[in-house]
This record gives C-alpha cells, structure tokens and sequence, in this order.
C-alpha cells in the first residue's frame, strides 16, 4: 500500500545512499543500457517523436519569444567564449615570442639582432 502512495521517481533516503555507494559511471551505464533497450524495440524514430512532443509542449506554455530568449542568450556566451579564445591564443603567442626571443630564436618573419657586448 505505501508503494502506491509512492511518488513515480522519488527516492527514500537510503535509496539516496545506495545512489551516492554505486557512484555517477554506474548510473551512466544504465542509462546507457536503457537507452540502446528502447532504441533497439522502438527505433530511433522514437526519439524524435518523444522530442517533438517535448518542444511542442514547451512552445505552447512558453511561447515563441521564449526561444527567442534563449538563442540570444546562447548567441551570446558565444561571443563571448570566442572572444576569450581569441584573447588566450593572442596572449599564448606573445608568450611564445618572448620566450623565443631570451633564447635568441627568430619569431616567424623576424629578426634577431646580436647583443650588445657588455
């Protein structure tokens, strides 16, 4: 009787812990197993319809400005990550340049110019 009281998907608290003794590789595996389970009996045509069904019911309750939102959010840490790429890879080569530079190597195109006696 208390297991059809239960909530579909809720956890006791030691249900809780044997999750956190087995680890996150083994819920990934299962997972995994699940899935390849339905793929292999309903085809993988399944997993469009059940994500159509998914986006459709989000579009109804959220609407279309709703993905607006997100895509320029999306668009914008984008941007963003670029921009830090950008800026390592332009900090990385500078580091590079100098270090070649103590050495006495020529950066690509450059010159190196003998020191001065001291």
């Amino acid at each position: 009787m208390a297991e059809e009281a239960k909530k579909k998907g809720a956890m006791s608290v030691s249900e809780a812990g044997r999750k956190a003794e087995r680890g996150r590789s083994f819920y990934e595996q299962i997972g995994k197993k699940g899935g390849d389970t339905v793929k292999a009996e309903r085809g993988a045509g399944f997993y469009e319809q059940i994500g159509k069904k998914g986006g459709d019911a989000v579009k109804a309750e959220r609407g279309t400005p709703f993905y607006e939102e997100i895509g320029k959010k999306g668009g914008h840490k984008v941007r963003q990550l670029i921009e830090e790429g950008k800026k390592a890879a332009s900090e990385a080569l500078a580091a590079r340049n100098e270090r070649m530079a103590d050495e006495g190597v020529p950066a690509v195109g450059g010159e190196v110019v003998p020191a001065m006696p001291e």
